[in-house]
């Protein structure tokens, strides 16, 4: 199936379509994207106390990033389906909230940054979700790609701040 010159993502006519990567070699990659969860600093006591009413509300979290990272294709109508060979799912209590960071890995013929955001997202909104009873306000930020390695484009690294 043909491109369109200029957006991959539309075929010559300008219809969407799913880009083909079957002549693309198959490559070691990774992506990493983190986001943050703003909290008042009580909420970070109570789960870091272990007092949180829904139980280990960071481990359900990073749960659910793993499960999101696996079936993100579900989500996102244009990306493939990937065979995901490692996910690492981390959780970092702050004075002011949560910082979660998704690392995604595969050998194949696209990206997991895709991956890596959505698994990042998912953490979140879990955490927003386990925690909304004891705060409302709670906000998502910064969900953002840190670094991406593999394939065509080569590596890339967001400056840390």
């Amino acid at each position: 199936m043909e491109n369109h010159p200029d957006l991959p993502h539309l075929d010559p006519e300008g219809r969407v379509h799913m880009v083909s990567v079957g002549e693309k070699d198959a490559t070691q990659r990774l992506a990493r994207a983190e986001g943050t969860l703003r909290t008042r600093p009580q909420t970070v006591r109570l789960v870091a106390e272990g007092r949180a009413p829904k139980g280990d509300v960071l481990a359900v979290a990073r749960v659910a990033a793993i499960m999101a990272v696996k079936r993100t294709a579900e989500w996102i109508p244009l990306a493939h389906p990937i065979p995901i060979t490692g996910v690492s799912a981390d959780i970092k209590m702050l004075d002011d909230g949560f910082l979660v960071v998704v690392t995604v890995a595969t050998v194949g013929p696209t990206g997991v940054e895709m991956e890596a955001l959505t698994g990042v997202s998912a953490a979140l909104l879990t955490l927003y979700d386990m925690l909304k009873a004891q705060e409302r306000g709670m906000v998502i930020e910064q969900v953002r790609l840190m670094e991406k390695r593999g394939g065509r484009s080569g590596t890339y690294q967001r400056e840390e701040g």
